[in-house]
């Protein structure tokens, strides 16, 4: 893996909770495929990116109303169409993980949905990519 990391924080608000008053797994995992993408677009330096896998997901800990948590993701590995990324989700200030995926892939399409070359190797850090 690469030493890149992105970092995005997000409260846990009662809109997020579940019957039981702890947050929804749907909810997190909302979060973490959409920042992913967010992730997989700036490296890839296009927005035709969509998601073709995720490991298994095993919960941890649970979060609970006003829980910030932090999810920190790295950039396993560039295939030809794709981008692996890993993600670990965890309290910010009890630093307790919540989750972790060892394995999100994206894979580049084209106007038709069809898997296309991107090009990439290496990481960047910012979005000059999509600029290009």
């Amino acid at each position: 893996m690469s030493d890149y990391r992105h970092i995005v924080r997000k409260w846990v608000k009662p809109e997020d909770l579940n019957q039981h008053g702890a947050l929804f797994g749907g909810r997190l995992l909302q979060w973490v495929d959409e920042e992913a993408a967010i992730v997989a677009v700036s490296q890839l330096g296009t927005i035709d990116v969509v998601t073709r896998h995720m490991s298994e997901i095993g919960f941890t800990s649970t979060a609970v109303r006003g829980d910030l948590l932090e999810l920190v993701y790295g950039v396993v590995a560039f295939g030809r169409t794709s981008i692996t990324l890993a993600c670990r989700v965890e309290n910010a200030v009890t630093g307790r993980e919540v989750l972790t995926l060892d394995s999100i892939v994206f894979v580049a399409v084209d106007g038709d949905g069809h898997p296309v070359a991107h090009g990439r190797t290496e990481t960047t850090a910012g979005t000059e990519r999509l600029r290009a």
